[in-house]
């Protein structure tokens, strides 16, 4: 994909252009694929190193901990250092935060974040704050003390970062005080939100685009981890007007196995993929606060530590929750949407969609909670004809104009296109996204291709059958039209008269809900959202009902296999498994990990990542230096727990040494 990079902008009067960061600098144009970001005429990493970007790198080490960045990262903060804007799309637990955290610290003076949730907020400042960076936050869930005194450390010089939601930010009085203070950049996330074409716009998001006009040369980094080409080009054109630079990195997570099943008994499904993976952590999305308490309690009762979370609930019950998902192992969380955004738990092993989501937008982001450690996880998803029906009635419901009702219906047309995928899952699900990828050989397509069948009697039979009764009666009746059923709505409306009454004995119930269901994805019927989920017959099923055209199906199947165990594809080598060993040590690091979070309040991950812990467990530090380069360790992480974790390390040695018998391996 190549795209030509707008020109970077300039600093505007009354700023003073940063040393080494000159706003004019000409832009350049950039290919981006899956793998990162290659300069025309070059290779990844032939960038020219200049003084800022040093400076970032020391930073990189000294403050996060980290050697090297990932991919993207680097031309995204030279962009920034540089003066110029930048729309980042990157795909869940690429890093996208370090793209503005970095130069943040590079550069002098104050950055900018807009989140659109205080939890997301939080959590991002206790992180920041471990790694002994000034950060603060200014939200309605403060008092009004603590938002006095946040804004005192602001004004005094104190704060590096300072998190806010849209509309506070975009307030006369706020951006009056913002601008006698030396903003350096402005870093929004979850950037699709400005955007009225995409599904998750946000009014409030809108007002941003006037940042540009009281903020001129000040560098503005927009993030997302989810926007197709319609959307970027939108957030292009209102946010920066044009003069950005795109960096979108592959979208493609390949160690989640995708996996879409055909409703049946939601229960029972839902039970045994939970089985499945007893003792793993997971989330399970549903579409409605009673449809998760009823989940949450059947999984507690199979001894399942399972708990609800939806926006119902009582705000220090849902914080509870979720802060016991986030810092103990094993917990599923059963949800509605309002959870999720911002939550970064490396080791969830699947996301479980018990309902059709709302688009390959929300399902891409939801699934992206799965897996990011890196080792294999499952998106499992499953959907029947109800779901079509309740999201399109919602899109029908929603106060919006028709334009974006229409453009919605198409983004549920290309979830539902995916759902009956008859090639590979993760090359549908990223062409939407306008990558492009050979199959994955780690989705369920890929595991078991579907035998794809001749229908086009059946389909005759239930179009005749949904026109002759008038296209308003739904599936259930149909069905019993076709299958003969003697019921008293039958022989009220005298549909036991038709000629196609009786014709579809030869099959059962699910058969041909799955032809319906498959008829209607495929085009050839739709379904009445505004009144009762009636079935009409579209020109494409009248142009079959004339004898044009052929309808094919799936074979719907029971999962009776484990895709988990299948291998991912990726391009990196596999990391060897941990040693029996070092899983021990593993666990005795997780567990002083949990109790450091408990301490000081906050998510087992902000003091370490998985990562970090397994490359504790591998290299072993015995002191301070050795500790020090272990990923993820940081000067202010160095300092407050080298102590703790070397003690956790030589107690865990030193006891598997007194226990080892002679003649056994005694390393851990």
């Amino acid at each position: 994909m190549r795209e030509r990079r707008s020109c970077a902008q300039s600093a505007g009067p009354g700023r003073e252009a940063m040393p080494g960061k000159a706003g004019g600098a000409a832009c350049e144009e950039l290919q981006a694929d899956s793998g990162g970001f290659i300069p025309v005429g070059g290779s990844v990493g032939e960038r020219p190193v200049s003084g800022p970007m040093t400076e970032g790198r020391r930073v990189l080490r000294e403050t996060f901990g980290f050697d090297e960045f990932r991919p993207g990262q680097e031309a995204v903060i030279g962009a920034l250092l540089a003066g110029r804007n930048a729309l980042v799309v990157m795909p869940t637990g690429s890093g996208k935060s370090l793209c503005f955290q970095v130069p943040g610290l590079v550069m002098d003076g104050l950055t900018v974040v807009v989140s659109p949730l205080v939890a997301l907020m939080q959590d991002q400042i206790a992180a920041l704050r471990l790694m002994g960076v000034a950060a603060d936050s200014i939200n309605s869930g403060n008092s009004r003390a603590e938002n006095v005194a946040a804004w005192k450390r602001v004004a005094e010089g104190r704060t590096r970062f300072l998190y806010m939601a849209p509309e506070r930010l975009m307030t006369e009085r706020m951006l009056a005080a913002l601008k006698r203070l030396p903003v350096r950049q402005f870093a929004i996330d979850e950037a699709h939100c400005i955007s009225q074409w995409g599904p998750a716009f946000r009014p409030e998001y809108a007002d941003l685009c006037r940042l540009r006009e009281f903020f001129p040369g000040i560098p503005l980094i927009a993030l997302t981890a989810t926007a197709d080409e319609v959307t970027r080009a939108d957030v292009v054109e209102r946010l920066f007007d044009g003069r950005v630079e795109q960096f979108v990195l592959g979208f493609d997570r390949p160690n989640i196995t995708l996996t879409v099943e055909m409703k049946r008994n939601w229960k029972r499904q839902l039970r045994s993929f939970v089985a499945r993976h007893e003792g793993r952590s997971g989330i399970v999305y549903c579409l409605s606060r009673k449809k998760t308490e009823e989940a949450a309690a059947m999984l507690a009762e199979d001894g399942v530590r399972a708990l609800p979370y939806h926006a119902g609930m009582e705000t220090c019950e849902r914080e509870a929750h979720q802060n016991v998902f986030m810092t103990e192992p094993g917990v599923v969380i059963v949800a509605t949407i309002a959870f999720g955004m911002g939550i970064d738990k490396a080791d969830v092993r699947y996301v479980f969609h018990a309902d059709l989501p709302g688009s390959m937008e929300a399902y891409y982001q939801e699934i992206g909670r799965a897996g990011r450690d890196g080792d294999p996880a499952e998106a499992h998803m499953l959907y029947g004809l109800d779901d079509i029906r309740m999201r399109r009635r919602f899109i029908e419901d929603e106060d919006a104009g028709p334009e974006r009702r229409r453009r919605e219906h198409k983004r549920l047309d290309a979830l539902l296109g995916f759902c009956e995928a008859p090639a590979c899952r993760r090359v549908a699900l990223l062409d939407y996204f306008g990558e492009r990828i050979e199959p994955c050989g780690n989705c369920d397509v890929c595991i078991s291709p579907p035998e794809l069948i001749d229908g086009t009697e059946e389909a005759l039979m239930i179009l005749s059958a949904a026109r002759r009764s008038g296209e308003r009666f739904g599936a259930a009746h149909l069905i019993d039209i076709l299958r003969g059923a003697k019921s008293e709505k039958i022989t009220r409306f005298g549909h036991h008269c038709l000629p196609t009454f009786g014709v579809g004995t030869n099959r059962g119930k699910n058969e041909w809900r799955s032809l319906i269901r498959q008829m209607v994805a495929a085009g050839f019927l739709r379904l009445d959202v505004g009144g009762f989920g009636g079935l009409g017959v579209t020109d494409k099923g009248g142009a079959l009902l004339s004898g044009d055209g052929v309808f094919t199906y799936r074979q719907d199947a029971a999962v009776s296999r484990s895709p988990a165990k299948t291998q991912a594809r990726s391009d990196e080598p596999a990391e060897q498994p941990l040693t029996g060993g070092e899983a021990v040590l593993l666990d005795a690091l997780k567990a002083l990990r949990l109790e450091l979070a408990r301490e000081r309040g906050v998510p087992a991950f902000v003091v370490f990542h998985d990562r970090a812990l397994i490359d504790m467990a591998r290299r072993r530090p015995r002191t301070e230096a050795e500790f020090a380069g272990v990923s993820g360790v940081g000067e202010a992480k160095l300092k407050q727990f080298a102590g703790p974790f070397l003690a956790a390390i030589d107690a865990a040695l030193s006891g598997v040494t007194e226990a080892a018998p002679s003649g056994m391996d005694e390393s851990v």
